[in-house]
């Protein structure tokens, strides 16, 4: 899932690799003391030095089945009473459940679904990830979730892929073997930037929301930073869709090469900063002039053929499912519901960009002043955040209370109802009079 803040909207983003027990515990304090301990160890052990604020703080874990909490720490409005050690709660229905930051009960908390990984680093790099977002205002970093389209297309996911592989390269290598291992990498980033001229402004982005997090997460928790971070890199290719997911494997690598080049990369990091040339310059490497011929010539050393084929058949597969996409969301009948002040959940691993109208999320959660939206048959949400789509209610659609349509329902706020929309079986939310 993803929840963030942009303009005023919050998005949140579960991890996308963590692994659970088989299972699954009900959450109690003995549990949460657990995580807890865990993430304030990894804190204490830092001090502080990774990013210049102490990360341990308000943490609230969330059962999404009851919306039963347990906090680390009271709140400022006392909704939450003592227990085992912890602190219990409910978290409200108009709270999106997700892994996020949030403002509830006069705190800023990091809030993380339950269950938790079984793994004591697992677990403890996902509660740090969260931590992170908390404490992005204090570090200077800005909370953002562009779209990253580009990286649904062939040649966006085929020499992503290639920088991932020649990072995984750089990782395990030493010296000289490391220095061109960078180089290829940042070819082929260079390569895929040059191509998509969105894509620099749009991956740094995230690379610094979501990719630093994920980097704190690790180099505090894993036992092993960098063996965990080749892991993370495999793993990214098998993902369906990279949009929204792929800073949780670059930015660890990137954050890991930093370090290893003795970079003082974090001290001043702000808004607009590049990973990527922060790492040519740490490595004192630049690049070639035709960037077209070395991107391909450097390719045959990371499986490149292979990645291009596969990377052919799978874009055969998206223009279809991209025209199902407008056929369902822009040429059939549907319900245009307008946002002013989203709070967004959703899974980040498999999102179908529909190029020039926005993204189709299989399945969300969404609230705004019109009530809450819980998606499980798609929606296209624009580009610009203005509006969500889902197909049309059906004209036996009740005007107002609860509305439902295939894959989708629409609890709505007092004060709204459903009324036609411009076209014939088109739908919209207006206020009532």
């Amino acid at each position: 899932m993803i929840s963030s803040s942009l303009v005023a909207l919050a998005l949140v983003l579960v991890p996308a690799w963590p692994t659970f027990p088989p299972e699954e515990a009900p959450l109690d304090a003995a549990g949460a003391a657990r995580a807890f301990a865990g993430a304030r160890a990894a804190s204490d052990r830092d001090g502080g030095r990774l990013w210049g604020v102490r990360l341990y703080g308000p943490i609230l874990l969330v059962d999404p089945a009851t919306r039963r909490a347990l906090a680390n720490q009271a709140d400022a409005e006392g909704r939450l009473a003592p227990e085992g050690g912890v602190f219990a709660g409910r978290l409200p229905d108009d709270v999106p459940l997700a892994n996020t930051s949030i403002e509830w009960a006069g705190v800023r908390w990091a809030t993380i679904l339950w269950p938790l990984p079984d793994d004591e680093s697992e677990r403890t790099a996902l509660v740090l990830h969260e931590l992170f977002h908390r404490a992005q205002p204090a570090i200077g970093l800005p909370l953002a979730s562009p779209s990253n389209a580009h990286l649904d297309a062939l040649e966006g996911r085929y020499l992503i892929r290639l920088e991932w592989r020649a990072l995984g390269a750089a990782l395990a290598a030493r010296g000289a073997a490391r220095r061109d291992a960078v180089a290829d990498a940042l070819v082929f980033r260079a390569r895929r930037r040059a191509l998509f001229p969105e894509a620099a402004v749009e991956e740094d982005a995230l690379e610094l929301n979501e990719g630093l997090a994920e980097y704190t997460g690790r180099a505090l928790a894993a036992p092993d930073p960098v063996a965990r971070a080749r892991q993370l890199l495999a793993a990214a290719e098998t993902k369906p869709s990279y949009t929204r997911s792929f800073a949780y494997g670059s930015g660890p690598a990137y954050g890991l090469l930093l370090d290893a080049f003795g970079a003082r990369w974090r001290v001043g990091l702000g808004e607009g900063a590049d990973l990527g040339a922060l790492l040519a310059r740490a490595a004192r490497t630049g690049l070639p002039r035709d960037l077209a011929r070395e991107a391909e010539r450097r390719a045959a050393h990371y499986g490149g053929d292979e990645v291009r084929a596969a990377e052919v058949a799978r874009d055969r597969e998206r223009r279809e499912r991209e025209a199902r996409c407008r056929a369902l969301f822009v040429a059939g009948p549907v319900l245009r519901i307008p946002l002013t002040r989203p709070n967004v959940s959703f899974d980040p691993n498999a999102l179908e960009p529909v190029p020039g109208l926005g993204t189709v999320y299989p399945t969300m959660e969404l609230a705004d002043a019109w009530g809450r939206l819980t998606v499980t048959g798609g929606a296209l949400l624009a580009t610009d955040w203005s509006a969500v789509t889902v197909t049309a209610p059906g004209a036996t659609a009740a005007p107002s209370g609860t509305v439902r349509g295939d894959g989708w329902t629409l609890e709505l706020s007092p004060g709204w109802r459903v009324a036609p929309g411009p076209r014939a079986g088109d739908a919209t939310l207006v206020r009532s009079p």
